[in-house]
């Protein structure tokens, strides 16, 4: 499967770097390039990127709006890869509440950079599982968790089960294997959560279940 980027920065070094990096593999190609926010929702209905690769802070309208803005415009929509400087930084967690798949810090050596890129395109497991886990808890806290915090969105225990293996950061494979149940029938049951949720992937749907209480931060 060869998988097309839309890389967007608004410094021209960043953005060249990253081209860089992923022009070198024989299934990555960047296919346009945003220096701001503002510029990402034409650029990516010109190209129809897999995966934007999305710095986070820019000066005009910033990673957090320009993934709202292509969620709300675009069904399908892409892949959101948020890069930051800082894995902390509160922007990152609004950016994957708002939609983003997951997020990279600028300093990524460049193999974990097209690995990161390859997990988000095939969607099949949750990118840095412990960092979500991480920003949850700072954002988050335990102080609204509540056990029960799904029960509005009537999960069977088979459901629950597959969500707790999802924030883990299993692949459906792994999943498959650890309830020993057969890959099509455990991308059923994702599919099946997803849906129940209204979760666009996996992040959204385990950010759900760490705000709501269904998976405890600590």
């Amino acid at each position: 499967m060869n998988v097309s980027v839309v890389v967007v920065d608004d410094e021209p070094l960043i953005r060249s770097g990253l081209r860089a990096i992923i022009n070198a593999e024989p299934d990555l190609t960047v296919v346009g390039e945003a220096g701001d926010g503002a510029e990402v929702l034409p650029v990516v209905r010109r190209t129809g990127p897999d995966v934007v690769l999305m710095d986070v802070r820019m000066p005009a309208v910033d990673g957090i709006q320009a993934t709202r803005l292509l969620l709300e415009n675009l069904d399908p929509a892409p892949r959101v890869l948020v890069v930051t400087t800082f894995e902390n930084d509160d922007y990152v967690y609004d950016a994957l509440r708002a939609g983003a798949s997951g997020f990279l810090l600028k300093r990524t050596p460049p193999d974990d950079i097209i690995a990161a890129i390859r997990t988000v395109a095939g969607s099949e497991s949750l990118l840095f599982p412990e960092a979500i886990r991480a920003l949850a808890l700072a954002h988050v806290g335990t102080h609204a968790s509540r056990p029960t915090g799904l029960d509005e969105y009537q999960l069977t225990d088979r459901e629950q089960e597959v969500l707790r293996l999802m924030a883990r950061g299993l692949s459906n494979a792994e999943i498959a294997e650890e309830l020993i149940l057969g890959l099509q029938t455990v991308k059923t049951h994702v599919a099946n959560v997803l849906a129940k949720l209204n979760a666009r992937d996996r992040t959204q749907a385990v950010i759900r279940a760490y705000e709501s209480g269904f998976v405890p931060l600590q």
